[in-house]
């Protein structure tokens, strides 16, 4: 039996709604829904005509009045959830926050949910362009728009907005960075020896794994004889718990990195150092290191100062470590070089030595489309190796 409502004239312009959504599964109770429509008439019964046909299929939204920055606040608290369904990190939930609450609520979030437009929201985004990178306008879109999708989902809204939008930001051309040449990496490698970062430097460029992921990396995660290093958590900064440990994000961020002997003999003499410290022995000291226990957890990269004294546990702050190295990279002539495109180079390398790609993305632990896209760099030497091979085959072809 299809559901019926029926229309009253509230004031002039102003017509009341009331239909009714059959009795309460729980209950039993007949529920009863009233609602008020602007405009004249024919506008009240299209808006009732709309309403008893999402009754009919199922996809009935109860007119609501929160507000977008209500809902906004409501998505952040438990857990800024995407079409998983699922909580996002910590610092995933703070930079959605921040986004929001920056740029969007101020002006849109006195709006109704259920009366936001599309117009509305493209209309903001215009005014954000000059004000922010293509980039981030794109960032902050995909979190509205999983932020509505969420409502949505949640049945306070029909439809989302941003599915209605005529045109949405474009996230510009990435810049993923830079990728050194075999000599330039070691050049650079060349000009941190003798510093504390040299070890740490050392590790990402010949593992690829993440700046977090090397600061959080634990003696225990080096198996000597298996010439391995275990990738199994990484550090995340935020400003509810400070500097933590988190597990890497999907599977591909659990794997086990193969590493050489030279790395091996590198980390070997930083952990000979970690030792004499727990052994409060000197440098240079004749004794035997192989009875000295570190402490559960220790780190291979701690932070050293605190309160005075040596910690074998202390998570290093990774916006120190990325300063540090812009700083001493420009000066040994490579401006602009971020820690980050030691990844890059890590993949870059490998890729032009002929490594197979799902070799190089489980080592790194990306979907092997998703490195080829964003991480595989063009080195000149590679392009001119391509140039070569093609100049070899023209000319026996075009002669």
């Amino acid at each position: 039996m299809r559901t019926t409502g029926h229309i009253r004239r509230r004031t002039p312009g102003s017509w009341e709604l009331r239909y009714s959504l059959g009795r309460d599964p729980a209950t039993g109770k007949r529920q009863t829904i009233t609602t008020t429509v602007k405009g004249c008439r024919k506008d009240a019964e299209k808006e009732l005509r709309r309403l008893l046909r999402t009754v009919d299929v199922g996809d009935h939204v109860a007119p609501d009045k929160v507000t977008l920055t209500a809902w906004v606040e409501h998505w952040i608290a438990i857990g800024c959830p995407g079409q998983r369904r699922q909580k996002v990190g910590q610092l995933s939930q703070e930079r959605y926050a921040q986004l929001l609450r920056m740029y969007v609520l101020p002006i849109l979030g006195s709006f109704k949910l259920q009366r936001l437009a599309s117009v509305e929201v493209e209309r903001l985004y215009t005014g954000l362009e000059k004000r922010l990178s293509a980039r981030t306008l794109h960032f902050l879109h995909c979190t509205l728009g999983a932020c509505l999708g969420a409502a949505v989902r949640s049945r306070k809204l029909a439809r989302s907005p941003i599915s209605d939008m005529a045109v949405t930001p474009s996230p510009g051309v990435g810049e993923h960075g830079k990728a050194l040449e075999p000599d330039q990496l070691e050049a650079l490698l060349q000009g941190f020896k003798g510093t504390v970062y040299f070890p740490i430097v050392a590790v990402a460029a010949f593992t690829g794994a993440r700046r977090n992921e090397v600061l959080a990396l634990r003696w225990s995660d080096l198996n000597v004889a298996a010439k391995t290093l275990r990738i199994e958590r990484a550090i995340e900064m935020t400003e509810a718990h400070g500097l933590t440990l988190k597990p890497p994000k999907t599977k591909r961020g659990f794997r086990e990195i193969t590493i050489a002997d030279d790395l091996i003999a590198l980390l070997m003499k930083e952990r000979e150092w970690h030792l004499r410290i727990a052994a409060g022995v000197p440098d240079g000291a004749d004794v035997d290191l192989s009875l000295v226990k570190l402490p559960p957890g220790a780190l291979i990269f701690p932070n050293p100062a605190r309160l005075g004294k040596f910690s074998f546990t202390a998570l290093r702050n990774p916006n120190n470590i990325t300063k540090e190295f812009a700083i001493k990279a420009a000066a040994l002539g490579f401006p602009g070089l971020r820690f980050h495109d030691l990844r890059g180079t890590h993949e870059t390398l490998l890729l032009d030595k002929g490594v197979g790609i799902h070799v190089v993305a489980r080592r790194c632990g990306h979907d092997p489309a998703v490195m080829l896209r964003k991480y595989a760099k063009r080195l000149k030497s590679a392009d001119e190796k391509a140039a070569e091979a093609l100049g070899a085959l023209s000319k026996s072809a075009l002669r």
